[in-house]
């Protein structure tokens, strides 16, 4: 079992920064495949970033490709560095654990949530 805890998120300016990090408990997090999604108003969730159990492969979205960064650390810490933000990144932001490769997350279900935390950018 793995739990996830989001934190981080708030209102900021079109073109700040924003970091949100994900506190993972369980004793096999290492396991895991760690990612983030977002949910917008009206719309579905949708795949953002995804970092392998090692931390050395990353993928992410095009929408968000060169402005986020996803890295982990061996303290069951997931974090998400959001930059150049743009009013279309407004979202509740999903942390996600599953034991799949990295490359497939977005594919398939994760098998574990976080409860989501909200990143308003304001133009």
């Amino acid at each position: 079992q793995v739990q996830l805890v989001e934190s981080g998120g708030g209102l900021v300016q079109a073109g700040g920064s924003l970091r949100l990090s994900c506190a993972a408990s369980g004793r096999t997090f290492s396991l895991y495949t760690m990612g983030w999604f977002r949910q917008a108003p009206g719309k579905e969730r949708e795949f953002v970033a995804a970092i392998n159990w090692s931390g050395r492969n990353t993928y992410y979205a095009d929408s968000v490709k060169g402005r986020f960064f996803i890295s982990r650390d061996n303290s069951r810490n997931t974090d998400l560095q959001m930059n150049s933000l743009k009013p279309e990144d407004t979202a509740v932001y999903y942390c996600a654990a599953d034991r799949a490769p990295a490359q497939t997350m977005g594919v398939t279900e994760p098998d574990y949530w976080g409860q989501g935390t909200q990143v308003t950018v304001s133009s």
